[in-house]
């Protein structure tokens, strides 16, 4: 029952990615998140006491988050097995974000060969947070190509090892994780204070699965007849080039596995972040190295469902 969860979870945002009327529990972690930021502003002033209502707020949001989820999962089997093991199915596949991240990217390749650069620009908008009113082709490109490698770890390689650990509830509690650092995680001064503690806790979570994008990237690159040696070598190379321990991993990998460069500055809340490079230049970048991503992140997501499916296997016939 477990993996036919998992798969038919993972199916239906195959199918279906994120229709955006229907109910989402990450839309109401975020409706959750901005109802007690506003609380602990209104308590708290100075920086000390920012970064303690912090804590608290993650606190309250990932225990929240988790306690909702398994009351629900619970009480829909206590109707019957079948309806909890449909609540399940729900959760898991609002957490995938493969088809979300995919239609992101391709709406971007498609103004990029198609529409124009202000299309382009737009479309970007709203799934980076940097700066694109000035962005040129080449940064556009680059841009999602980064997006979809980051991406892949937050919305489907970590929730699927969160899912292993501890079932729909601690994978509902890992997006409160990553939601609160989409939301306060910032390091401009507006969020520096309150979103410490959801920063670092991302860092935190995001650890393992970062690490395990590396090998999964590799393989896939493997598989995608891309470089796979270069993509083994340079996702370790240059792990440590960006801000975060996590995000140069993915980025890294797939920059090795296409032979382009990623990284360099950027405008991020109107101010410059000069971020090192990622990758060596063995060509310049192409909008077709949008789909050769998105071909990736289906390829290292669909590897890690069946990772995380034998280790459940495994475990399960070790406790059997």
């Amino acid at each position: 029952m477990t993996l036919l969860a998992w798969c038919a979870a993972w199916l239906l945002d195959r199918w279906l990615g994120d229709p955006p009327h229907w109910p989402h529990p990450v839309r109401w972690i975020g409706t959750l998140i901005t109802i007690v930021q506003r609380q602990v502003r209104r308590l708290c002033r100075q920086d000390i006491t920012l970064r303690i209502g912090g804590g608290i707020m993650w606190l309250l949001v990932v225990g929240i988050s988790w306690g909702v989820a398994s009351g629900v999962i619970t009480l829909a089997t206590a109707l019957h097995p079948w309806v909890g093991w449909l609540v399940e199915v729900w959760m898991i596949y609002t957490i995938l974000a493969t088809r979300c991240l995919d239609d992101s990217a391709r709406a971007v390749e498609k103004a990029l060969r198609h529409g124009t650069l202000e299309e382009s620009r737009e479309k970007l908008s709203w799934i980076v947070g940097r700066d694109t009113s000035a962005l040129q082709p080449a940064q556009i490109q680059r841009a999602v190509v980064e997006t979809v490698a980051e991406n892949t770890v937050d919305g489907v390689i970590a929730p699927l090892f969160f899912l292993l650990l501890g079932g729909a509830p601690l994978a509902i509690a890992y997006k409160a994780v990553n939601t609160l650092d989409s939301m306060v995680g910032y390091k401009h001064e507006k969020y520096r204070a309150i979103g410490m503690v959801s920063a670092r806790m991302d860092d935190v979570a995001n650890f393992i699965p970062a690490r395990l994008s590396w090998l999964l990237f590799s393989v896939a690159a493997w598989l995608c007849r891309q470089d796979a040696a270069s993509a083994l070598r340079i996702g370790f190379r240059d792990r440590r080039n960006h801000s975060s321990p996590n995000c140069a991993w993915p980025e890294a990998t797939v920059a090795g596995a296409l032979g382009i460069r990623l990284g360099g500055p950027n405008n991020y809340f109107g101010q410059r972040v000069d971020k090192p490079w990622i990758g060596d230049a063995r060509r310049e970048i192409h909008v077709d190295d949008i789909p050769r991503t998105v071909q990736l992140m289906w390829v290292a997501s669909t590897l890690a469902l069946v990772l995380f499916a034998l280790v459940h296997l495994a475990f399960s016939e070790g406790l059997s």
